[in-house]
């Protein structure tokens, strides 16, 4: 059993041209029961699998997120009850894309997850570790009713077709817990945040651009990896510093807002 919570602030930071998306996927010793050893019986820096996990929950959810949204969102795993034949990677996902759906958000889902083995010439749906020790493939599979965002797989000598046919199966079969977390979500009734991107400044987009002439072109010629860099640095620095000065004691452009 997983609690999985999405948070987000409302207001975006001015020039932030990134989105800060932060997914953290917890285990608990309570989770198995047990209490942490030592003096301070405190919880132990995250382990690999835990930032393995909160990566590959990241990865398929960034995308369904709207171009130009750039608030910050965490989203939170924490594993409360351990079955040692599940791993709990596949419920985080789906637990982090209802927290999303039911938090409201501006996201292009549902998301869903399956993992597939294939044992003795057949697919399996989401075996449990004791399954997989006999399985040929560990495929995870992510995406949502209409596509596939995300497969990461280890395989023992499979055919192109029997792993293309793993893929289809998985997205198949996650068809079902994509039409429960909407269900979820119309059933919970959270309105959704009616998020418009930022409008497009066309004059300072003009101002950048004649800035920039064929500079960034010329910098992308540059074959030595760290002499390009700092060549494209270069050109930022200017750019910023030439609006800067053109816009008098009065600017109209933050040096923010031109980044």
């Amino acid at each position: 059993m997983l609690c999985c919570a999405a948070w987000v602030i409302q207001e975006a930071e001015e020039g932030r041209d990134f989105f800060p998306l932060t997914v953290n996927y917890q285990e608990r010793t309570y989770a198995a029961g047990k209490i942490p050893g030592g003096f301070f019986k405190r919880e132990r820096r995250p382990s690999e699998k835990e930032t393995l996990t909160s990566r590959l929950i990241d990865r398929p959810l960034r995308p369904l997120f709207p171009e130009g949204f750039v608030n910050e969102v965490q989203v939170i795993a924490t594993v409360v009850s351990l079955d040692t034949q599940i791993d709990p990677d596949i419920p985080a996902m789906i637990g982090a894309s209802a927290a999303i759906a039911v938090a409201g958000l501006p996201f292009n889902g549902p998301l869903g997850a399956a993992r597939v083995g294939y044992i003795n010439g057949g697919y399996v749906l989401n075996p449990t570790i004791s399954e997989l020790a006999q399985s040929q493939l560990d495929l995870v599979v992510a995406g949502t009713s209409s596509a596939v965002l995300m497969v990461e797989s280890e395989a023992a000598g499979l055919s192109e077709e029997v792993m293309l046919g793993a893929v289809m199966y998985g997205h198949e079969q996650m068809q079902v817990v994509i039409d429960a977390i909407a269900a979820l979500a119309n059933e919970v009734g959270v309105q959704a945040w009616a998020w418009q991107p930022s409008a497009v400044d066309t004059e300072l987009k003009s101002r950048v651009k004649a800035a920039v002439g064929n500079n960034v072109a010329d910098a992308y010629k540059i074959v030595e990896k760290q002499a390009r860099y700092s060549r494209l640095g270069e050109i930022r620095t200017e750019v910023i510093v030439n609006i800067m000065a053109s816009q008098g004691e009065a600017p109209k452009w933050s040096e923010a807002k031109i980044k």
